[in-house]
């Protein structure tokens, strides 16, 4: 699964550490969805989606493998 995290957060000028406390999560979990090293919840996708005011799948691509 791909994500538009880091361009999310560059476009609101925002570190890890403020969007993981906007959403109750540890910046290494931002740094790991943005790595693709972890699938948040839907709950998780769904606050993050939230916060941008975009839809979920404006931020979470499904690749062909997944």
């Amino acid at each position: 699964m791909k994500n538009t995290l880091k361009i999310e957060r560059a476009v609101k000028n925002i570190t890890q550490e403020d969007l993981a406390k906007i959403i109750g999560v540890s910046r290494q979990t931002i740094n790991a969805m943005e790595a693709g090293k972890y699938i948040p919840s839907t709950v998780l996708a769904l606050k993050i989606a939230k916060y941008f005011e975009k839809k979920v799948e404006d931020i979470f691509l499904l690749e062909s493998d997944d």
